[in-house]
């Protein structure tokens, strides 16, 4: 089974001899070693580079333990450059190298040295790597896969599929599993074995139990505004456990750490200013979170909502969580205060779109529901409401356009339309 990932291929391929260090990231099953060592090295073979020009190491791999010592691995890499000819050298896990930064740096003046490495956790995206790699670093993040990705290699109609993905996820192993129970069993283990551990162990954490509990909470609650002190007054009342709004802020800078989830903060459309009071948190694979709650709440309005927001970050938008201030007078004759919650604010470059993710309007009056704060933007940016109707784009009197889910993810031009 040969899984297309061309957007991230197509972006390596661009970076070919350019003098800087690619640096491959996103979370660990992700596909980042898949891209590098099968799909990027078919490439360059095709191309006409010869298998002894192209130095890989797995760095995750027992056998290659003793790579891990920085001196040991320059002393490798070195006895493999065998001639003037430009060498590709493959790096995958590189983070569990200390003073990697040192090693990749030895190779920057090497004219016929390029340089490819993965790694798992946000330090490669940090301004300080890119300062140790004295600007000469580019940076290339990867999700699990897309629907898109998923239906390249599933020849069932996309809304049977559907139900699979927003299940078991994205994670590119999942999709070799036989059966429901064989994917369960998977990410489970991988939730517990790898990304707990990869945090308990990076972070010098004893016990696991408190963060077992804030990852099911905010599991439980995609979708729904939030903040640390928010999050401590629920442990308190309904888990009957103190754990301060630090602390807690602390763990959820490990899970965007290990990009297991991502944090979209609050903006005010009207008054255009970051609000940091509430925050939504995202995770990165639906299949993860399902894992991590026993596949006990995989109600499916919520996770269409973060499946919408990785698809939009697929395709390289920032997305905030908007805010729309009105004052209407009341009744009584004096201005009161409303606020209307935009799902998406989504900003790349000059663009711009205001998008609601409404699971089902199967009348007027929830489609003025969930018109309401798209209509009190004043400005022209495009206003869309996705559904998970089958339905053709349509367009109403306001300028609002309804799309269908499952096109929303397949037809990426529709946003446009």
């Amino acid at each position: 089974m040969v899984i297309r990932r061309d957007k991230y291929l197509k972006q390596l391929i661009a970076s070919k001899h350019n003098g800087f260090i690619k640096i491959i990231t996103g979370l660990r099953r992700c596909g980042k070693s898949y891209l590098l060592f099968n799909l990027f090295k078919d490439h360059l073979l095709t191309s006409g580079v010869h298998d002894s020009h192209i130095i890989q190491v797995d760095l995750e791999d027992r056998r290659n333990k003793k790579l891990r010592d920085p001196d040991e691995l320059l002393s490798y890499i070195d006895s493999k450059i065998i001639d003037k000819e430009m060498h590709y050298i493959l790096l995958d896990e590189v983070q569990h190298v200390p003073e990697f930064e040192d090693v990749l740096n030895s190779y920057l003046k090497v004219d016929n040295a390029d340089i490819y490495v993965t790694g798992s956790n946000s330090k490669f995206l940090s301004s300080d790597i890119i300062t140790e790699f004295r600007g000469r670093g580019t940076q290339i993040h990867i999700y699990p896969l897309s629907f898109a990705e998923f239906m390249s290699v599933d020849d069932r109609h996309p809304l049977d599929a559907w139900r699979d993905y927003y299940t078991y996820g994205g994670l590119p192993h999942t999709l070799s599993l036989p059966d429901e129970e064989a994917k369960e069993n998977y990410l489970k283990e991988l939730y517990t074995k790898v990304y707990l551990t990869d945090i308990k162990e990076r972070h010098s954490i004893r016990s696991d139990a408190e963060l077992k509990e804030l990852l099911q909470l905010i599991a439980s609650s995609i979708g729904s505004p939030t903040n640390p002190s928010k999050l401590e007054r629920t442990f308190k009342s309904v888990k009957n456990v103190s754990l301060s709004n630090k602390t807690i802020d602390t763990y959820l800078s490990y899970f965007a750490d290990a990009f297991l989830t991502e944090k979209s903060i609050r903006f005010d459309i009207k008054g255009k200013k970051y609000i940091n009071t509430l925050s939504k948190h995202y995770f990165t694979d639906m299949g993860v979170r399902n894992a991590i709650l026993g596949f006990r709440q995989t109600e499916e309005n919520h996770i269409m909502e973060n499946v919408i927001y990785n698809e939009l970050r697929m395709r390289g938008y920032s997305v905030d969580v908007g805010m729309v201030e009105t004052r209407p007078v009341g009744e009584d004759g004096k201005r009161i205060r409303k606020q209307y919650e935009v799902d998406f604010v989504v900003n790349r470059g000059s663009q711009r779109y205001y998008i609601q993710s409404a699971f089902l309007m199967p009348t007027d009056a929830k489609e003025r529901q969930e018109s309401a704060s798209l209509l009190n933007i004043d400005d022209s940016f495009k206003k869309i409401i996705i559904v998970k109707d089958h339905i053709k784009p349509k367009r109403n009197e306001e300028g609002i356009v309804t799309i269908g889910l499952i096109d929303f993810l397949l037809k990426p031009e529709l946003i446009n339309w």
